[in-house]
């Protein structure tokens, strides 16, 4: 796995994109990850890291219809491409796999 390639907030802004398809563009991207996290996020960092994931290959993006809301201004929409799927269902096997091997008692000592 090249795993190396995709960043920590690269990997949240994917599964973003994956629980907001169809809906899935930079603004909703940030809300929804603010709600997640509790932590402001920027839509610019959303940008820059939505740029970065498709030129991996990890999403695909078309240009939505205009909407009054956005003063008749398109919206990118984003979709997770089937490479994007593989990868983050690999990270999802990793972590799964790793916190499988975490002693009990080492999570009571964190407390």
């Amino acid at each position: 796995m090249r795993r190396s390639d995709l960043g920590e907030f690269e990997e949240v802004v994917l599964l973003a994109v994956a629980v907001l398809v169809p809906k899935a563009y930079s603004v909703m991207i940030a809300e929804e990850l603010e709600r997640e996290t509790g932590q402001t996020v920027s839509t610019g960092a959303v940008h820059a890291a939505l740029q970065r994931l498709e030129q991996k290959g990890y999403v695909t993006s078309v240009m939505g219809e205009a909407t009054a809301e956005r003063g008749g201004r398109r919206k990118r929409l984003f979709t997770v491409s089937a490479l994007g799927g593989r990868v983050l269902t690999e990270v999802r096997s990793v972590r799964n796999r790793l916190w499988e091997r975490i002693v009990p008692p080492t999570l009571l000592e964190w407390s």
